[in-house]
């Protein structure tokens, strides 16, 4: 709901402008708290992914703490550069920054049961896809002809499914469980069902930042019923809390320099599907918020902050970052579009990202806790996909272009001992599934005619009465 006791209603549209204090504070705690459990979650799933961190007496515990903490930092940081702004960098507009799901189809297969051994080349990799990133400001205007929402539909919905195992994976208790009783047992499902219960409860029957902050709060429901259940212990949340230090400051190239082509490549070619999300957020923050159209120097400048604040996070050990799109609709909701809200959120993520005991208490949360929160975030993902192929004209072209896209990405997926005689490069990436599917969805939508090019338009054609009626009634 607008509260116009913030300031006029020009003044609420106004990028420019700052409520008082006393609102613009909880406000931009606000936009944290929305996008929060998303933005650390990608780091765990990464970590689980290489099989790291996980477990009180992991040696590598410290890395996924590390991972987590930077997830934070630079997720403020790169905010900055978008409400700041560094000369033509950011887009001077109340745009939130967090770490992106796109890219771990891409980030699994790089890593997957490596430890930590390849991170040097993922983040390598993820250096050189973000300054990629940023340089397709100044074109991906003149490329979005070739991103219709049968592509960038299809690329989100198999971003969700190629996710969602993930989120079953962790309700039932992870890969450390695996092969042991514990594995999807009622007491591990009955911790991600309260979460997922909670959750939902709060996003339909609730109002204002309760409803916002549904899935934090609902994890910290689950957190409470592993404590009341045994799950968790005090005894291992002072044990996590005290073994973290109070302040640290990143470490540049914490995991070395390593060339890979699969990770150059399948970062690069994400970037482009990530600088057409930021071209659709930003055009919504400022249709939402301002009632006007997105100019292209915000475009150019928020696409800029995009792909260097992907490449700086690189360089210190953070993933990529993109613009939350559950930030879009916040703004909508609330209808302040002040930049300077935005910046105090900003402020608090970098200050949680310098303080890892917070990482700390985040990685006491149980995996199967966790576990709920993911099943719904990946949920989301899938639902977002199919929100974006409702915009199509589902013409026998089309249909069929999304079913071999679909059938390669997915199949891919699903068996991926099935390129397993390619070069390692070329393997990593078409595991994903993603990247395959995105290229081919990519290239068959330029090259196939539109429907009836080359043939006779469908209604000289003969038809039998059931048919006309039945298509008829389809393109209505």
């Amino acid at each position: 709901m607008r509260d116009d006791t913030l300031g006029t209603p020009e003044q609420l549209r106004d990028p420019d402008f700052t409520p008082p204090l006393s609102r613009a504070i909880p406000l931009g705690i606000q936009h944290v708290l929305a996008m929060f459990v998303s933005n650390v979650t990608p780091a765990i799933i990464l970590a689980g992914a290489a099989g790291f961190g996980f477990g009180s007496g992991s040696p590598d515990q410290p890395e996924l703490l590390y991972l987590i903490q930077m997830a934070m930092l630079f997720a403020g940081l790169a905010t900055l550069l978008q409400t700041v702004t560094i000369g033509p960098v950011g887009a001077g507009l109340p745009i939130v920054q967090g770490t992106s799901f796109a890219f771990l189809p891409v980030m699994i297969p790089l890593v997957a049961g490596q430890g930590t051994q390849t991170l040097g080349a993922l983040f390598t990799g993820l250096v050189a896809g973000g300054l990629f990133h940023a340089a397709l400001g100044r074109v991906v205007g003149r490329i979005r002809f070739a991103l219709p929402p049968l592509v960038t539909g299809l690329v989100v919905t198999l971003i969700g499914l190629a996710l969602v195992p993930v989120g079953i994976q962790y309700a039932a208790g992870g890969v450390p469980a695996q092969g042991t009783p514990e594995y999807g047992s009622a007491l591990n499902w009955a911790a991600a069902l309260v979460v997922i219960a909670v959750t939902l409860g709060l996003k339909f029957f609730a109002r204002g930042m309760l409803s916002v902050s549904a899935v934090l709060i609902g994890i910290a429901a689950g957190y409470a019923f592993a404590l009341v259940t045994g799950m968790l212990t005090p005894a291992a949340i002072a044990g996590s809390w005290s073994g973290a230090a109070a302040f640290a400051l990143p470490d540049p190239f914490r995991y070395g320099v390593q060339v890979s082509a699969a990770a150059v490549l399948g970062f690069c070619l994400m970037a482009v599907v990530s600088a057409i999300e930021t071209v659709g957020d930003v055009s919504g923050i400022v249709r939402g918020g301002a009632g006007r159209e997105a100019s292209d120097a915000e475009i150019v400048g928020a696409t800029y902050a995009d792909g260097l604040g992907t490449a700086l996070a690189g360089i210190f050990g953070g993933l990529p970052n993109t613009s939350f799109s559950q930030n879009v609709g916040l703004i909508a909701m609330t209808g302040v579009m002040s930049r300077h809200v935005v910046t105090i959120g900003a402020l608090f993520l970098i200050l949680c990202g310098l303080v890892p005991k917070i990482g700390g208490v985040i990685l006491t949360v149980p995996i199967e806790v966790l576990g709920g929160g993911v099943i719904v975030m990946f949920g989301m993902v899938v639902s977002a996909g199919v929100s974006m192929l409702a915009e199509v004209d589902w013409t026998r072209r089309n249909m069929v272009i999304f079913a071999v896209a679909l059938s390669l990405g997915l199949g891919l997926q699903l068996e991926p001992d099935a390129v397993a005689g390619l070069p390692e490069w070329l393997r990593v990436l078409m595991v994903s599934g993603l990247v395959p599917a995105a290229v081919l969805a990519i290239s068959l939508n330029l090259l196939l005619p539109e429907e009836g090019a080359g043939e006779a338009a469908p209604e000289t054609r003969p038809e039998t009465p059931p048919a006309a009626a039945a298509r008829a009634g389809r393109f209505r």
